[in-house]
């Protein structure tokens, strides 16, 4: 397959057609390839970084080192604000855009880490659901090193019920999955090369199977939502990254802008707090 190269513009009509309809898109170029090299080494650096406390934290709480760092990290504020993406993201969403989340999905080759299949509108409690994540690739994403993976059409119509299962090698906080059957002959692969993002709304069923290559597979899932979008709870934060806000259902939250170390990790730890408020259960699981 070609190398990725950089769009330009919004998508076309048809794009946006295909993605009502389904509730997806895949594959979109996003990064050139000198970007996407570059945004990789920042990325494995990051890792390098970690060390050992990564590799003794267990998945499920993992999260809290790949969460929020558009917020204390300016490479990962100016991937998840290419002018590609937003542009894609606008044309689905309209020209004022917020970043409410953002989370590294990585898997290291041989890993057990999965997904199960869930929506994120039963849990995000965000409304209406003028959402949609990037999942931005920066390695290759296939079916052996456990591509995302969805059910298309399946925004459409009621959310169906879920569960809680805790199960340590799910990377989701809860160990979320759906609790009726899933017809696995409708899931589609999403395949992306290095460079490449797909787009998919709120109310898709999604997941994704363990890693059982000999490859890392490495991604940026970024969360954006129109100003007009309420949180119900309590108000958590997030951050204008193009056009303006004339609703305030959010508190903002400012890009990195050199400030010390230790004050943008205070300030990236605020966020992860308020987004757990609204999206763990009482007591704390």
């Amino acid at each position: 397959m070609p190398e990725a190269t950089a769009r330009t513009g919004s998508l076309t009509p048809a794009e946006v057609v295909r993605y009502e309809r389904d509730g997806y898109l895949a594959p979109l170029a996003a990064l050139t390839p000198d970007e996407s090299a570059r945004f990789r080494a920042a990325y494995d650096g990051y890792e390098a970084d970690l060390g050992a406390r990564l590799a003794s934290t267990p998945p499920a709480v993992q999260q809290s080192l790949f969460s929020e760092t558009h917020v204390s990290l300016p490479w990962v504020n100016a991937l998840a604000t290419r002018p590609a993406v937003l542009d894609a993201v606008a044309s689905l969403l309209g020209p004022d855009l917020l970043i409410w989340n953002t989370r590294w999905f990585a898997k290291q080759p041989g890993t057990r880490t999965y997904i199960t299949w869930h929506q994120d509108a039963f849990y995000w409690g965000l409304e209406p659901p003028l959402v949609c994540t990037a999942w931005l690739a920066l390695s290759r994403s296939d079916e052996a090193n456990g591509c995302l993976r969805v059910v298309p059409g399946s925004h459409r119509g009621v959310l169906l019920p879920h569960q809680d299962t805790f199960a340590p090698d799910n990377a989701l906080s809860r160990g979320q999955e759906i609790a009726v059957a899933v017809d696995e002959r409708e899931a589609r692969n999403l395949v992306l090369e290095p460079g490449q993002m797909s787009i998919h709304h709120v109310g898709i069923v999604h997941g994704s199977k363990p890693n059982t290559s000999d490859e890392p597979r490495i991604g940026l899932a970024v969360r954006y939502v129109a100003p007009e979008v309420r949180q119900s709870g309590s108000r958590v934060m997030a951050m204008l990254v193009r056009g303006e806000d004339r609703h305030d259902h959010f508190d903002p939250v400012d890009p990195p802008a050199g400030e010390p170390a230790a004050v943008l990790e205070e300030r990236r730890a605020e966020v992860i707090a308020a987004l757990a408020r609204n999206l763990m259960p009482p007591d704390g699981r």
